[in-house]
């Protein structure tokens, strides 16, 4: 019988004479795969560059993708902004001035047919101390003059202030009194009759009274001069009661309430014109 011999160890092929077999390459598995996975890689990233610069000719992109530094086609590559030359500016910043502001023209009342009367009352200003050097103006003897009755004058009768017509040379005397400064205060004005007494306001009533000397009295005898919409013509206000002026209703001159009427603003328009007497 032929004598059969064993087969060399493998791990010892030069030593014992065997020769491994050299026609297949090792590893030849892995390169292939390896190349193809290059392959795909390179044809992927050229088809990514290929579709954002197809998507980047269609739209620029706006600051807002440039200073987040995103690509605005939606995910991709990373692009950074490029530094803007233009001065434009900075996004969510305010610019401009602020809007004016506008006001609303007043109502004017209505009924007055010389004058358009204001629809607010006389502005009081802030009182403003005396000064102790300043001298004390003239006495001024004046009348007072209705502007919607211009015949009619204040006239002193029974104790109370009426606007009544001129009559006799008694009529003129009690419808011409001494205008002082304020005995309240020296920026408006009070009114003495020829007799000594004070025109004041009582019961909300214009009367003539003697001075008592009290406070009470100063300020009910004090009224304040403030714009009217008649030329040359004033309105009275009581100076312990802003917002009360001094008019005529029924022909007895009252202090009534500002109102928002013709008829008010002309009943309480009155001209203070040279003395009758």
């Amino acid at each position: 019988m032929p004598e059969s011999k064993s087969r060399p160890p493998q791990n010892q092929p030069w030593e014992s004479g065997w020769t491994p077999d050299t026609s297949r390459v090792p590893g030849t598995r892995r390169l292939w795969l390896a190349g193809a996975l290059a392959l795909a890689t390179v044809a992927a990233c050229l088809t990514a560059i290929a579709m954002t610069d197809r998507h980047s000719d269609g739209r620029s992109p706006s600051p807002q993708d440039q200073a987040a530094g995103t690509d605005p086609t939606g995910p991709g590559l990373i692009s950074f902004a490029t530094p803007s030359t233009s001065g434009a500016t900075t996004p969510g910043r305010k610019s401009g001035s602020p809007p004016a502001r506008t006001t609303k023209a007043s109502p004017s009342p209505h009924g007055s047919a010389s004058a358009t009367p204001p629809a607010d009352p006389p502005k009081s200003p802030t009182p403003r101390p005396s000064s102790p050097d300043a001298k004390p103006p003239a006495a001024t003897w004046r009348s007072v003059r209705s502007v919607n009755y211009p015949d009619r004058y204040w006239h002193v009768s029974g104790g109370l202030v009426r606007l009544d017509p001129v009559r006799g040379s008694e009529s003129r005397e009690d419808s011409t009194f001494k205008q002082v400064k304020g005995l309240a205060d020296a920026s408006c004005y009070s009114f003495a009759t020829s007799d000594g007494a004070y025109l004041r306001h009582r019961d909300f009533v214009l009367r003539a009274d003697r001075d008592d000397g009290s406070s009470l009295f100063e300020q009910d005898a004090t009224f304040c001069p403030r714009s009217s919409p008649y030329s040359g013509a004033v309105m009275l206000e009581a100076v312990n009661y802003p917002g009360r002026f001094l008019r005529h209703r029924n022909f007895t001159v009252r202090l009534e309430s500002y109102q928002y009427s013709g008829q008010y603003q002309a009943d309480s328009a009155f001209r203070l014109v040279d003395g009758l007497a």
